[in-house]
């Protein structure tokens, strides 16, 4: 979403004692996963099932014997939520740490903090959570659905259930801002009409004028891309005002980090979303992931989109190391490169060649009793708005985050 390595080793001169051999030998018998994420602070619901995603992968992939013949080694840096800190902590990964990877970004500041630095030094990086769509940079490899996969889909199906009438809700940064001009043409191509765009600061958490604003306008659907936990409190106002009942709320957003789970039945039921994951998935891939889960954690309750999206994102890079039989920057890029799939618990993930993003199953769902039914699957959705305006195999050095034209 979006709001918001190596070759510091410094070489000191040759070596002159054999006693800091073994030391030297050792810090080769290891690869090098960094991440960072905020495990702490106002978004550390996102960040702490995703970095126990990304444990729960490495572990396995170990478990199995490593990659190349290596165990995998996490260095993982928690941000506390601030976006500076995702700057220091990118160069320290890079350039003190010397990680052969890096997963990590939450929001789309995020991402945009470190991206930069992930190019300068070489270093892969998987950035494994829904956004706005876009980004076109053959160093990155970007896991989560973008509006084209997800709005696209579930705005007809909301419309079909409510309405030609849309009112948009929407967080106040790059990510809400262009998915709200993605929900606008979507709800045009079907025909609707959008009689009202409001955007909201993170630390909204007082809706009532808007609520009142939404009621005067007599939508028949309101869309609500909000982000975070200040912005949850919409949704409970909404049903608090008796609203719920009256006008169908749909999301982009809400869910990917269980917020459902915190909405009681009554707040929750009913709200339409579309995501690539759902725990109620009953495939035998999804299973056996939450039994992982289980296992190492106790809880799976805590599980949710982005954070399987992370866990596949962590298994992608490992097939692709194993596929290229190297941790060789280019030499990885190039096996993700033939459109390497893997399946994960949400399903089949291919990486798209021409914009590094992932094509990915689609499950439209309603929120119930605190869990999410699915209603239906699209698979193998493409992402073809990020493929209208980026094309890594004719153009490899593009480095560009494109404003789509809707």
């Amino acid at each position: 979403m979006s709001l918001n390595r190596r070759n510091f080793l410094a070489s000191t001169a040759a070596l002159a004692s054999a006693s800091m051999l073994p030391r030297v030998a050792l810090a080769a018998d290891t690869i090098k996963l960094g991440s960072i994420l905020d495990t702490s602070g106002i978004f550390d619901a996102y960040g702490k099932p995703m970095d126990m995603a990304m444990r729960l992968a490495v572990d396995e992939i170990n478990a199995a014997g490593g990659l190349l013949g290596k165990q995998v080694e996490v260095t993982a840096y928690d941000t506390q939520s601030d976006m500076a800190l995702y700057s220091q902590y990118g160069q320290q990964l890079t350039r003190q740490d010397q990680v052969d990877v890096v997963h990590g970004g939450i929001l789309s500041a995020s991402r945009e903090a470190i991206r930069q630095t992930m190019r300068k030094t070489k270093t892969p990086y998987f950035y494994n959570v829904l956004y706005e769509g876009g980004v076109c940079d053959r160093n990155i490899f970007i896991n989560g659905v973008t509006p084209a996969q997800q709005v696209e889909a579930l705005v007809p199906y909301a419309m079909s259930k409510s309405g030609k009438k849309v009112y948009i809700l929407a967080a106040d940064y790059n990510y809400g801002q262009i998915t709200a001009r993605w929900i606008q043409k979507f709800v045009a191509d079907n025909g609707g009409e959008t009689v009202g765009v409001d955007f909201f600061p993170l630390d909204v958490s007082d809706f009532g004028s808007t609520i009142a604003k939404i009621q005067s306008a007599g939508p028949d659907l309101v869309i609500a891309p909000l982000v975070g936990g200040a912005h949850l409190s919409f949704f409970r106002q909404w049903a608090a005002a008796g609203m719920k009942d009256r006008i169908p709320l749909a999301s982009t957003t809400l869910g990917v980090g269980n917020e459902h789970k915190v909405l009681t039945p009554e707040e929750g039921n009913g709200i339409m979303v579309a995501y690539n994951y759902s725990q109620e998935l009953d495939t035998p891939a999804n299973n056996a992931f939450k039994e992982k889960w289980a296992a190492a954690y106790g809880d799976s309750n805590l599980i949710h989109e982005i954070a399987v999206s992370n866990y596949q994102g962590v298994l992608t890079w490992a097939e692709a190391v194993r596929q290229a039989g190297s941790l060789d920057r280019d030499a990885v890029i190039a096996a993700l490169e033939t459109g390497l799939s893997i399946e994960g618990p949400a399903g089949k993930v291919t990486v798209d060649p021409k914009t590094h993003h992932a094509v990915l199953d689609v499950h439209i769902m309603e929120f119930a009793n605190q869990g999410m039914k699915v209603i239906e699957t699209l698979p193998q959705r493409q992402p073809i708005d990020t493929q209208a305006v980026c094309d890594l195999a004719a153009n490899p050095g593009d480095n560009t985050q494109y404003e789509i034209q809707i």
